[in-house]
């Protein structure tokens, strides 16, 4: 039996409150992390103008249903790849190289405008629609169609990385987040992951052990150079490196630590951090907020993933699902690994608090990304006694 009253809201009002709260976050931490240094800039207003361009793309995101984004997707993991291309070989007066790495482009009037943050976005599509239209052809599985599919992924997601792989390490963690999220829910047997991730880990492992107790062997036979693996011995030991490469880590592990359980207070900040208005905006929250601050914040994003999670697991359109597990994997390793690298869990990338860090193409990247879970709440009609949608 079918009921015509449907109940579910087209607009995800809940969504857009726990936008708003991040929204609000953001101004606060950017406002006062401001307000020490060097800047000169108004960085909150940019910010609430960027926030005001990712609700655009949201609105404009979300008048497209499941068959316009299947229509668009390679075409928008297309023109990704040529912003990727055009990167490499634009002239510096278009993509300067800034701190050895070439990963923007200077847009008049804009500011810089980095395209790989959106290109997270259309692998979360490339990847979802390989899966959907793979399990479609493919109704029996068989070790030789699940070998195929990670194959196609793997394809989808190694095109991208391969252009950004030596300019933007942090960026390239995250397209791999995106894929291993996606594989687990994809279907593809343990039998093949297992043995797969499981060489994986030993490699890395392995490359790590030699990073750290023999790196004269890596730079005798493969060509790399010990200055490349700064930021592990950073990571390792700050405290031994605090003039150069560890002085970040060491000056947020002093003001999170500063902070204690309460903070000192909204705008009681006595130490000094560089550029704390992007990647070290947590260390921002933690010497003001202090550990009950950071937990209501990191609260804020378990909030926003759970949230995301129940809209991929009502919706009964395979796709839907699949662009949901992307989503929650890019925000997910996000949040891990800018959190994890203020607090020394994890080595320094760069990459930032989503919605809280300044800066516009990595909040318009989120936004893009949220516009796909308005997409599906405003189009996905759940009705009662039913059991489609």
């Amino acid at each position: 039996m079918t009921s015509n009253k449907n109940t579910t809201p087209r607009l995800d009002y809940n969504l857009v409150f726990i936008l708003f709260l991040l929204f609000v976050a953001s101004c606060l931490c950017i406002y006062t992390a401001q307000s020490t240094g060097q800047y000169k800039e108004n960085f909150v207003v940019k910010q609430i103008i960027w926030y005001i361009v990712g609700g655009g793309i949201i609105a404009g995101v979300i008048t497209l249903d499941s068959d316009q984004l299947k229509k668009l997707t390679w075409y928008a993991y297309g023109f990704g790849l040529f912003l990727l291309i055009l990167l490499i070989i634009a002239p510096a007066s278009i993509a300067p190289t800034i701190n050895g790495a070439k990963n923007w482009f200077k847009v008049p009037g804009l500011g810089s405008l980095q395209p790989s943050e959106f290109v997270k976005v259309f692998i979360i599509l490339g990847l979802a629609r390989v899966i959907e239209e793979h399990h479609h052809k493919n109704q029996i599985k068989t070790l030789q169609t699940d070998f195929w599919l990670l194959a196609k992924m793997g394809i989808v997601t190694m095109v991208p990385l391969a252009l950004i792989i030596k300019q933007d390490l942090g960026t390239s963690l995250v397209f791999l987040a995106i894929m291993i999220g996606m594989i687990f829910i994809s279907g593809i047997s343990w039998k093949i992951l297992v043995p797969i991730f499981s060489t994986g880990v030993f490699f890395i492992s392995v490359i790590f052990y030699f990073v750290l107790a023999q790196p004269d062997l890596l730079e005798k036979y493969l060509g790399v150079q010990q200055y490349q693996f700064a930021r592990i011995y950073s990571w390792i030991d700050p405290y031994n490196n605090q003039s150069s490469t560890g002085y970040q880590l060491t000056r947020s592990l002093l003001a999170i630590g500063s902070g204690e359980t309460s903070g000192k207070g909204y705008g009681h900040r006595d130490v000094y951090l560089p550029e704390s208005h992007t990647d070290f905006i947590f260390s921002v929250v933690g010497e003001q907020f202090g550990f009950v601050g950071a937990s209501i914040l990191i609260s804020l994003f378990f909030l926003l993933i759970y949230h995301i999670t129940k809209v991929g697991m009502e919706t009964k359109n395979n796709f839907y699902s699949y662009l949901c597990v992307g989503v929650i994997s890019m925000i997910t390793f996000h949040v891990f690994q800018n959190i994890g690298m203020t607090i020394g869990l994890l080595p320094i990338t760069g990459i930032p608090l989503p919605f809280i860090s300044y800066g516009g193409s990595s909040l318009m990247g989120n936004m893009l990304g949220i516009g796909l879970i308005f997409s599906i709440r405003y189009h996905y009609k759940k009705y009662m006694f039913s059991t489609t949608a």
